[in-house]
């Protein structure tokens, strides 16, 4: 059985409202990707892209 391919997801204006926000309470990128429905690496690359800090450190 051959595996499904996965659709790419637009970012919609909303969610990166979230993820600003979220981004700006120091929320861990995993907990962002959860709320989001997203993995965390897309989290981590549309924050990186458009000039934000996920910073890993607790």
């Amino acid at each position: 059985m051959a595996k499904r391919a996965k659709k790419r997801r637009a970012w919609t204006s909303g969610e990166v409202r979230d993820l600003k926000s979220m981004a700006k309470r120091k929320t861990p990128a995993s907990r962002i990707a959860k709320k989001l429905k997203r993995t965390e690496g897309a989290t981590r690359q549309k924050a990186f892209s458009i000039g934000l800090s996920l910073d890993s450190r607790s």
